[in-house]
C-alpha cells in the first residue's frame, strides 16, 4: 500500500471510529451525563453534526482539566456502565487536589495494545519485570503490571513519590531530594542483584541512576522501557551507550491516565537519537497545535503543544491541551499519522517547571 493510501485508511478508520464514540457519549441509551448535558446547549447536534475527526476539532472547544479536579465522579459514568464499580485514577499535578479519571477496562486493552510493537527478544514472554516509578494511585501501577502479566511475565515494584521530590526542589532542599532518590535507587539495585529481572520500567533519570550503580546488561536486563517528559536527542545517545551499553533495548514511552502509551518510531530513534511518539489512533489522538491558536496545526518540524483527545466507550475527551511541547512530525513507516517528536514541558511566560525524577 503506498504511502497517501495508508494515511488515508488511517484517517477513514479515525473518523468512523469518532462517530462511533460520539454515538455513544451522546445517545440516550449509553450516553454520559457530562456529555448529554453539553449537547443541551453546545449550539449543535453531535450525532449529526460530528461525521469525523476534522469536525470534532471545528465543533468542540479545548476541554477544560479543572472539572476532573472537581465534577463528581457521577457525571462520567455512561449509562452503559451504570452500577459498575470503578477505578479512580489520579493524573498529574503536585499540589492541592489531584485531577482525577474514572476507569474500567481501558488500562488494559491499551497496554495489550502496546505488548505487539514489543520484541519477543528483547521483552521475553515469561520471567520477572520490575517497575521503578510512581505507583499508588496512578494507573501506570495497574497498567504495567498488566502489560507483564499479558506477556506472561510478574512484575516487581519500587514506588516513589514524584510530588515529594517536587515539593523538596520546590523549597531548595536538593540534599534531600538527592536522598530520597538514592533511596529509591537502593531498592532498585538490591532487587537487580538478588532477582533474576529481564525487564525495567523506569523514568531517565532513575535508569541513568540505577547505571550507576550497577551494569543493567550484566543484571540480567535485556529491554527497559523509559518513560519520561523530556528526553532530548543528548540524553538518550547517553542512555543508549553509556548506560545500557547497546546491549539492552530501549524504548521510549510516552504516556498519561488520559491517553494511554503512546509507541515510538524506532527509525528516528536509531538514527538521530531523536525520539518521536505517535498515538494509539484510533482510541487517542494527538495533534501538535499553534500555542496562540490550538485549533491550528502548526507546520511538520515546528514546535507546538500538545492537544490530545481520548476516544473511548469509557472516556470521550475532546482537544485537551497538554502540559508538554513537541515538534510535529509525519507519518512514518509503522504509523500512518503525525508523531510529536522531543516532547517536553510547555512552559508559559512566566512559569516555573520542576520535573523531579522524570
Amino acid at each position: 500500500m503506498s504511502t497517501s493510501s495508508r494515511e488515508t485508511a488511517a484517517r477513514a478508520a479515525l473518523d468512523a471510529h469518532v462517530r462511533e464514540i460520539v454515538r455513544w457519549h451522546f445517545s440516550r441509551e449509553s450516553g454520559t451525563p457530562v456529555w448529554l448535558e453539553f449537547a443541551k446547549s453546545c449550539g449543535f447536534d453531535p450525532l449529526r453534526d460530528i461525521r469525523g475527526f476534522d469536525d470534532l476539532v471545528a465543533r468542540f472547544p479545548n476541554f477544560d482539566g479543572e472539572r476532573l479536579r472537581t465534577d463528581p465522579h457521577e457525571l462520567w459514568i455512561p449509562r452503559a456502565f451504570n452500577g459498575r464499580p470503578f477505578t479512580i485514577f489520579e493524573t498529574g499535578g503536585t499540589t492541592g487536589m489531584p485531577k482525577q479519571r474514572i476507569g474500567w477496562d481501558d488500562y488494559k486493552r491499551d497496554y495489550e495494545h502496546f505488548s505487539a510493537t514489543l520484541s519477543d527478544a528483547h521483552f521475553p514472554r515469561g520471567g520477572y519485570w520490575l517497575m521503578v516509578g510512581p505507583t499508588g494511585p496512578r494507573r501506570l501501577r495497574l497498567s504495567i503490571e498488566h502489560l507483564a502479566n499479558h506477556r506472561g511475565s510478574s512484575c516487581y515494584f519500587v514506588d516513589l513519590d514524584p510530588r515529594w521530590v517536587k515539593k523538596l526542589i520546590g523549597a531548595g532542599d536538593a540534599a534531600g531530594a538527592k536522598a530520597y532518590m538514592q533511596h529509591v535507587v537502593a531498592q532498585a539495585v538490591l532487587l537487580l542483584k538478588n532477582r533474576k529481572i529481564s525487564v525495567l520500567f523506569t523514568t531517565p533519570k532513575l535508569l541513568e541512576a540505577l547505571g550507576e550503580e550497577l551494569s543493567l546488561a550484566d543484571a540480567g536486563i535485556q529491554g527497559v522501557l523509559c518513560g519520561g517528559t523530556e528526553m532530548n536527542p543528548q540524553m538518550v545517545r547517553f542512555l543508549v551507550e553509556e548506560v545500557l551499553e547497546r546491549k539492552v533495548a530501549f524504548v521510549p514511552v510516552y504516556g498519561n491516565t488520559l491517553m494511554g502509551l503512546a509507541a515510538s518510531d524506532p527509525d528516528t530513534l536509531a538514527r538521530e537519537f531523536s525520539i518521536t511518539y505517535h498515538a494509539p489512533q484510533p482510541f487517542a489522538a494527538l495533534r501538535v497545535t499553534d500555542p496562540k491558536d490550538p485549533r491550528k496545526l502548526v507546520a511538520h518540524g515546528s514546535r507546538g503543544r500538545v492537544e490530545l483527545t481520548t476516544l473511548t466507550k469509557e472516556l470521550f475527551l475532546p482537544r485537551f491541551l497538554e502540559r508538554d511541547d513537541a515538534i510535529r512530525r509525519p507519518p512514518c513507516a509503522l504509523y500512518a499519522w503525525d508523531g510529536a517528536g522531543e516532547v517536553k514541558p510547555f512552559q508559559e511566560a512566566g512559569t516555573r517547571i520542576i520535573e523531579g525524577v522524570y
